[in-house]
């Protein structure tokens, strides 16, 4: 009979190996994922608002750490839990700024499009438009400072289905924008110094560039009267 080495034995068949934790592991995930998915399809006010709640803390520390410098632990200890509780309610942080940004970019793309289809003057619309614009800078700090800072640089030429919806929501508020300017050169009431698209893109970058000096509870101004000063400038300026 052939003798065995005295380190080789015969591994009991219950032994537990890395592949079955492997596995046990991706079950686990797997059940976590169907529970976030029924959750997320049945939409009671509590879960959406816990995950309103994650993306605001998340918000907070992508506008101070950036995204790449920013943990789901991280997030998980600023608001009092562990990361396994998060996973019920977020997959993973490319998902987490995801939520960030869309919640910010719809706010904005409704208050725009409210603003156009209000019943004055196209530069009183304008005037409108920056004040609020601002305004919604300071209530959602630092949400809309997170979108503009990170540039949606983490997400491809070629994402899905969420990189669509935002590219649309992106091209609303700027249509919103536009048209507000060209009522505006069409009725005689905005000067023609240059193309609506042109100007509307001047209003969105001199208020878009308020993120690198504007933090609410450290500036003398408000972000409302920032967003008049910058009214009158636009409206004074363009008024024909």
């Amino acid at each position: 009979m052939r003798a065995f080495p005295r380190w080789f034995a015969v591994r009991p068949r219950n032994r537990t190996t890395l592949f079955d934790l492997s596995k046990k592991k991706q079950n686990e995930t797997s059940e976590i994922g169907r529970r976030r998915s029924l959750a997320l399809n049945k939409g009671s006010e509590s879960y959406q608002a816990r995950r309103r709640e994650i993306a605001r803390v998340a918000a907070e520390l992508f506008n101070e750490r950036g995204f790449k410098g920013t943990s789901l632990g991280a997030v998980a200890k600023a608001l009092g839990t562990d990361r396994a509780s998060l996973y019920y309610y977020i997959a993973n942080k490319r998902e987490l700024f995801d939520e960030v940004v869309r919640e910010v970019s719809e706010a904005n793309v409704a208050m725009a499009q409210a603003v156009l289809g209000a019943e004055t003057p196209a530069l009183e619309k304008l005037r409108t438009l920056i004040v609020e614009l601002m305004k919604s800078y300071g209530d959602h700090y630092p949400l809309l400072y997170v979108y503009i800072r990170e540039n949606l640089s983490h997400v491809e030429s070629d994402r899905t289905e969420w990189s669509q919806f935002m590219r649309m929501l992106n091209r609303q508020y700027e249509d919103a924008i536009i048209a507000i300017l060209q009522e505006g050169l069409d009725d005689g009431t905005v000067r023609p110094v240059s193309s609506a698209r042109v100007l509307a893109f001047g209003v969105i970058g001199m208020i878009g560039w308020t993120n690198r000096w504007f933090v609410p509870e450290r500036s003398s101004d408000t972000a409302e009267e920032i967003g008049i000063a910058f009214a009158e400038m636009a409206v004074a300026g363009l008024r024909a």
